[in-house]
């Protein structure tokens, strides 16, 4: 069975809903305020075309309060709702100042400016109705102080006073709808990808309303004189947000119904890919998927690389599914489906085996991976011993028969009276030059020094001098490839070569090394008797370990009298 974990699980529900009586009377008290707001702008002397008036007001409040009730329904955890609900009531408020009456006119006066506030507040809060980020806070908390705090100074201040603190309240207010328009812009920009149609819809929409909202302010300041159409258009755009909220949730419903397309398309191909067919179910392009690796203890992605779950900040959210009380996989989407739990519930139950499936190919991928890793390790440890195995060579052994060496010729000179002994010393010196010569070889072999010293091109000429047939040796290089590329090569054109004079019975080679798509290509081809086996040979199977730890290939064509054929490919990259 699969499960949403709810006290995991990012959108899941943990506070109770609202009681449906609460729910009614607040939605009695929007038709009532709205109700209100009709009887004002007819009844008062201040207002032009006091019809548009009742259709403007109407349109916010009661778009705002229902679509508030049906979020706050939807989400009873969410702020968003509730928030809502608030906007629609504070922008009643602001209406009071209609009133012939004293009290109520004070009382609309007081909140003239309050719903430039409240709905910078609401479009940085969406979806979850908090300000995740300090600047956002600090932001709104300014708004309200412009709107509020200096209402009450300027109500009690004196008339040329009173002007000046609304020109500042008109400019802070703007300046902070500016700021947040450009705040959810940049949001929505950040995540990278293509955002969710119906929130990138809602997001449009509040952008704009701040934008509207900004030129209204700065058109009341400077006393422009289309205040009152730009004040029409912008009650308008204002009241699109709750029509967008609506068509987002109507989108919601529609997406369900893709849930059954899924799980038909799941059934007919099992292979699907499961990140494209619930990205298109849940409507998501941004969609990703994690999944949780019990044995490495965390996250990974398809590939089985490492990942880290979004944070709340990042606009982002994580659904974690479970199946049999354990972590299977999480579905990383657009923190704007957290309100459309019952579509991520339906997905998840749906894709439950399916994304079990995802995990366990994950979870190979991953020890896969370790395993490449882990082999990659062993052979750069090997080559390390090799180098200083080397230089100890070198530096030692080889330093002291030299020294050796010429010591006994010193030493022969100064027997030149007695040929008997002197001629022994020169047999000395012979037999020291030859195991000084083979010892050089073998220092070659476990480590050549001009390959570190000169490069890979050096390094082959080195070897094609002392080939045990004639070779034909192509080096196409620009500049060094990196060192264990080198490295390997040269081990695979030393193999080789080794092969040829053991078992081949070739009468000549060729070895060819060039960069191509990416990758350096080892070639060596011989004529000699071929059925060489990568499966039962040490040496050939040593060079596909070496080749493949680096994430290249090795490959051997060897028909019996037909010549061997050895091709590695090396990514360089």
């Amino acid at each position: 069975m699969v499960a949403l974990r709810p006290d995991l699980a990012a959108g899941v529900s943990g506070a109770a809903p609202p009681r449906p009586r609460v729910l009614w009377a607040l939605g009695a008290a929007g038709v009532a305020a709205s109700g209100a707001s009709i009887w004002l702008a007819l009844t008062s002397e201040d207002l032009s075309r006091p019809g548009l008036q009742v259709t403007l007001t109407s349109w916010i409040t009661l778009g705002y309060v229902s679509s508030g009730l049906i979020a706050w329904r939807r989400r009873p955890d969410s702020r968003f709702g509730p928030l809502m609900v608030t906007a629609g009531f504070g922008f009643f408020f602001s209406t009071l100042q209609w009133a012939d009456g004293a009290f109520l006119h004070t009382v609309g006066h007081l909140f003239d400016l309050l719903p430039a506030a409240l709905w910078l507040h609401v479009f940085l809060a969406f979806p979850t109705g908090r300000l995740a980020r300090r600047k956002e806070r600090v932001g709104v908390l300014a708004a309200y102080l412009a709107a509020v705090g200096l209402q009450v100074v300027k109500m009690v201040a004196r008339p040329d006073v009173a002007e000046i603190i609304e020109n500042v309240q008109l400019i802070a207010l703007s300046a902070g709808a500016l700021a947040g328009a450009a705040d959810l812009v940049l949001r929505a920009r950040a995540k990278g990808r293509a955002h969710r149609r119906p929130a990138a819809l809602l997001i449009g929409s509040f952008a704009l309303a701040l934008v509207m909202i900004a030129l209204l302010l700065l058109a009341g300041a400077f006393q422009w004189p289309v205040f009152e159409t730009l004040r029409r258009l912008t009650f308008v755009v204002i009241g699109l947000a709750p029509v967008a909220f609506l068509a987002g949730l109507l989108d919601a419903r529609l997406a369900r119904s893709g849930v059954g397309d899924l799980l038909v398309e799941l059934r007919e191909d099992p292979t699907l890919n499961l990140r494209e067919g619930l990205a298109r179910a849940l409507r998501d392009p941004s969609l990703t998927l994690a999944y949780w690796l019990p044995q490495y203890g965390t996250w990974a992605d398809e590939q089985g690389r490492p990942v880290r779950l979004p944070g709340a900040a990042e606009g982002r959210t994580a659904t974690l599914v479970d199946r049999a009380g354990a972590h299977v996989a999480a579905l990383v989407h657009d923190a704007s489906l957290e309100d459309e739990q019952e579509l991520l519930d339906a997905v998840s139950a749906v894709t439950g085996i399916a994304l079990e499936n995802g995990r366990l190919q994950a979870e190979l991928r991953a020890r896969l991976q370790e395993l490449q890793g882990s082999r990659l390790r062993v052979i750069e440890a090997g080559q390390r011993e090799r180098q200083r195995l080397e230089r100890n060579l070198h530096d030692g052994a080889q330093q002291r028969l030299v020294a050796l060496s010429l010591e006994l010729g010193v030493l022969a000179d100064r027997l030149a009276a007695d040929p008997e002994a002197r001629t022994q010393v020169e047999r000395v010196r012979r037999e020291i030059a030859t195991s000084l010569e083979e010892l050089r070889d073998v220092a070659r072999g476990i480590h050549p020094a001009v390959l570190t010293g000169h490069g890979l091109a050096v390094a082959l000429e080195s070897l094609a001098a002392k080939a045990p047939v004639p070779l034909r040796l192509e080096v196409e290089l620009d500049g060094r490839p990196p060192e264990p590329v080198e490295v390997a090569a040269y081990y695979v054109a030393c193999e080789c070569l080794a092969n040829i004079g053991r078992h081949a019975q070739a009468r000549s080679a060729v070895i060819e090394v060039t960069l191509a798509q990416g990758s350096l290509v080892v070639e060596v081809v011989d004529d000699g008797m071929g059925g060489a086996d990568v499966e039962r040979g040490s040496g050939l199977r040593g060079l596909a370990d070496r080749v493949e730890a680096l994430g290249g290939r090795l490959r051997v064509w060897s028909p019996r009298d037909g010549g061997t054929r050895v091709r590695a490919e090396l990514p360089c990259e």
